[in-house]
């Protein structure tokens, strides 16, 4: 018996992916309706990225044209180019008296080490994975940026679980659409919702162990703890009111979703980003009571999205 499909993204929301299965890499853009607002949080250690700053609530754009998760590690960012050049086809962009300039928000996942290391995804491939673009719910597990993902690496790649592309969804109670989509590739484990083994490293037998009980009993790092190839990555999407202020908020919440369900989590050798990009119509509630509890409830909801994409993807990846 399959699961049933988590609902759609919100309306206006599309996302696309590239993927190369035989070299095990790929990326997925989310594209967002125009006049989108965003927000980014960024918490792990090891990081790669492009345009996060536009982001910031103190920067003049309101939110990113598109975001792009991509493996590929820091050749990877090259496949933004792509995006750029299909959204400027399409005149969508920020505005400029010399015409919409496109603001791709990017991050990327290591995956080199999983497939071909000189394929990598590129502006051609961005392009692809814009041009795949669809709303409703997206293709989950190997595929996009979650192609050569793994999670619980503490044992080294060869002892880890697939990781892969999830996504998760829910409706409020005020209406408004909630949705994440996640890479996980992260250094931890990924935990289920009863506090048991979804993915995690494996014994000579094939069996899930904790890393945090492997990490208590090494007397020193493990030779491949120095790659610092890992990286957690989720988008929340959403139709409620939200300015950029908000999404940056919503975004450090719904961080909490990593948390619930990577262990260990937002560690040095992590590149964990998480993205908010909200876009509802009207403004906002002026600050006081009715938007702290507005933010309370997009950011719990945000967490709860994050956590279960991320647990999709481990899950789908078998």
């Amino acid at each position: 018996m399959t699961d049933p499909l988590p609902p759609p993204l919100p309306q206006g929301f599309r996302v696309g992916h590239w993927t190369d299965a035989r070299a095990r890499t790929g990326c997925t853009v989310v594209i967002p309706p125009p006049g989108t607002r965003g927000g980014v949080d960024v918490r792990g250690g090891g990081t790669g990225t492009r345009e996060l700053e536009p982001l910031s609530p103190l920067a003049n754009a309101e939110g990113p044209t598109a975001v792009l998760l991509t493996g590929g590690s820091a050749f990877g960012v090259a496949a933004a180019d792509g995006v750029v050049r299909w959204l400027e086809e399409r005149g969508l962009g920020r505005w400029t008296p010399a015409g919409p300039v496109p603001l791709v928000s990017t991050a990327v996942v290591f995956d080199l080490v999983e497939g071909s290391p000189g394929i990598r995804p590129g502006p051609d491939e961005g392009y692809a994975a814009c041009e795949s673009a669809s709303g409703g719910v997206p293709a989950r597990g190997r595929v996009g940026a979650g192609t050569g993902a793994a999670v619980g690496k503490v044992r080294g790649r060869e002892a880890a679980t697939s990781g892969g592309v999830g996504y998760a969804a829910a409706m409020l109670a005020g209406g408004e659409t909630v949705a994440a989509l996640a890479v996980a590739n992260g250094f931890g484990d990924v935990i289920g919702e009863e506090g048991e083994l979804l993915g995690a490293p494996r014994d000579e037998h094939g069996r899930l162990l904790r890393s945090a009980e492997l990490i208590a009993r090494m007397p020193g790092p493990p030779l491949h703890i120095q790659d610092a190839e890992n990286t957690t990555l989720a988008c929340v999407c959403t139709d409620a009111r939200l300015d950029k202020r908000g999404c940056a908020i919503v975004a450090r919440v719904a961080s909490a979703g990593i948390a619930r369900a990577v262990d260990p989590t937002f560690t040095p050798v992590d590149g964990d980003v998480i993205f908010c990009l909200a876009s509802g119509p009207e403004p906002p509630p002026a600050p006081g009571p009715e938007a702290s509890w507005a933010l309370t409830v997009l950011g719990t909801a945000g967490a709860t999205v994050t956590a279960a994409a991320i647990r999709d993807a481990v899950r789908q990846a078998r």
